[in-house]
């Protein structure tokens, strides 16, 4: 019987993915991601594939073809209904909230999945740690599932290294190597797209500068500006601005009167999020004010903010402010103003 079970699942479950996902995903995803990349941006594929593809398009396809009431998925998370999805109270919405796992915890990714989709979903994780999972798989037969590897790659890169892929579709575009410090033209590089900010680059004289880390980099000029050491000033900041973002459930209270809202933020997913201060600014533009600096903030991917264990929702990174370096330099000028 639990055989027959999940060969129907299977077979469900294949009848939806084959006519549906390799195009639309390629067209939702990879385009925008490739973009964004030629202009110098690090996206973030899986935010974008689960808004468009698994929240998006796959959600639309089961409701209205097969009739469903929901979906479920594999991610580690919980709302504040949990199954109850048919006590939820229009009213007062669906909070996303942070998995059980919190090492496994994938609200992250979920940032920007609109409140009308979690109305419609499911997490039968969110409540497990892993290993908890990988014990229920092996006791019904799956033990080849949970010993198998997680994948931690892009989709649609598949097992092609990353500048390989890269390289298939953006045209080499030759810029500068830049020394932060003494605007010195240390090295050449081949297209910004091959890198990203906090990144150490390798093609430069090390005896000379020792190792060196990518702080910013410039779509118009194709130059790349390094600093030596992984900790120097210029790889951190306390500010950044955002897009308006997603609030899944409800926005924070004082938001739209541009009050300093009380957060806390991350945008990678296994660093802790941090308190911060969220202030929207004039136009579709959010200031995000850091409690400690961070490093290697970087356009193009997301700011995840946080109230405790609810996820609220997530914004796209446009820019930096500036860093401890620009700062010191800049309290250094003053300092010298003064004393002439």
């Amino acid at each position: 019987m639990r055989k027959m079970k999940v060969d129907s699942a299977q077979q469900i479950m294949t009848e939806m993915m084959l006519n549906l996902f390799v195009s639309i995903l390629e067209f939702h995803s990879m385009g925008p991601f490739l973009k964004d990349y030629q202009s110098g941006s690090v996206p973030n594929p899986d935010i974008v594939c689960n808004r468009q593809i698994k929240f998006g398009v796959f959600l639309r396809h089961a409701l209205k073809q097969f009739s469903a009431d929901a979906i479920a998925t594999g991610h580690y998370a919980r709302t504040s209904v949990g199954e109850n999805l048919q006590y939820k109270d229009s009213n007062i919405g669906v909070k996303l909230l942070k998995a059980r796992d919190s090492w496994k915890d994938q609200t992250f990714f979920l940032s920007q999945i609109p409140q009308s989709a979690l109305q419609r979903v499911l997490f039968p994780l969110g409540d497990l740690l892993k290993s908890e999972v990988k014990h229920i798989a092996s006791e019904v037969g799956l033990q080849r599932i949970a010993r198998k590897r997680e994948s931690m790659g892009i989709c649609f890169v598949g097992k092609r290294k990353f500048p390989t892929f890269i390289g298939e579709y953006i045209e080499p575009r030759p810029g500068n190597v830049i020394h932060v410090e003494t605007g010195e033209v240390v090295g050449d590089h081949q297209g910004i797209h091959h890198y990203t900010l906090g990144q150490r680059i390798i093609h430069v004289n090390h005896g000379r500068f020792g190792k060196c880390f990518i702080v910013d980099k410039n779509n118009l000029t194709q130059d790349i500006i390094i600093a030596p050491g992984t900790n120097h000033p210029a790889l951190f900041n306390e500010e950044f601005y955002t897009t308006l973002p997603n609030w899944i459930n409800k926005e924070p209270t004082g938001f739209s009167d541009s009050k300093n809202c009380d957060l806390e933020c991350r945008f990678q997913r296994k660093v802790l999020p941090v308190p911060c201060i969220v202030n929207k600014c004039s136009g579709e533009q959010v200031r995000v004010t850091l409690s400690e600096p961070m490093r290697s903030i970087t356009p193009g991917q997301y700011a995840v903010f946080y109230n405790g264990e609810e996820c609220l929702g997530s914004g796209v990174i446009t820019q930096k402010g500036p860093s401890l370096y620009d700062l010191q330099q800049g309290q250094k000028i003053t300092h010298n103003q003064r004393s002439t």
